[in-house]
């Protein structure tokens, strides 16, 4: 698919998710649409887990690597109303809430990216859903180059993590446009 083709099916929508693979563009193509389109973007990576929600059992269960509930009651709620909202970002840096605060006002279009965007709780939210697929060694190369000391997390942690939730929860099948090995550079 074209790019330019591409952004004109996400001006035709209003609430657009893009989940997939980690390092599989999934940023970057969320901020392109967010300049070609005017819109809102989003970051699930502002509903990381706080560090109490951590547990066993939730990481036991595919897609609750996310504070889903979170998202769901500070975005997606007023988000379908029709109605300006704000929330806090999770900071990695200090493991809490942040105390800044995101404000986001309604919009022709809004775009949320992230892995566990499409979370089975979330989904029915969206009226555009595109599924961000890479190569496994392009993705091991653009880890390497992004994030060099957290290769082996990702490796033994998050990417088998994503890979459950893209299996059982078939992220991949209920998806409008799949995307592979997308790259703007």
């Amino acid at each position: 698919m074209e790019l330019n083709e591409l952004i004109e099916i996400v001006k035709k929508h209003k609430r657009i998710a893009i989940d997939g693979r980690c390092a599989s563009g999934k940023s970057t193509l969320g901020k392109l649409l967010q300049k070609e389109t005017g819109g809102n973007l989003i970051h699930m990576d502002d509903f990381f887990l706080r560090p109490e929600q951590r547990t066993n059992e939730r990481y036991a269960t595919p897609g609750e690597n996310v504070d889903h509930e979170r998202f769901y009651e500070e975005v997606l709620t007023p988000l379908i109303k029709g109605k300006e909202f704000f929330f806090h970002p999770f900071d990695c840096n200090t493991m809490q809430i942040s105390t800044n605060t995101i404000y986001v006002k309604q919009n022709a279009v809004t775009i949320v990216e992230g892995s566990y965007s499409l979370h089975p709780q979330l989904r029915d939210a969206y009226d555009l859903k595109i599924f961000m697929d890479i190569d496994p060694a392009i993705q091991l190369e653009r880890l390497q180059k992004r994030n060099p000391e957290k290769m082996e997390d990702f490796k033994n942690k998050w990417i088998p993590y994503e890979e459950l939730y893209f299996s059982q929860q078939r992220v991949e099948d209920i998806c409008d446009i799949i995307l592979k090995n997308f790259d703007k550079n």
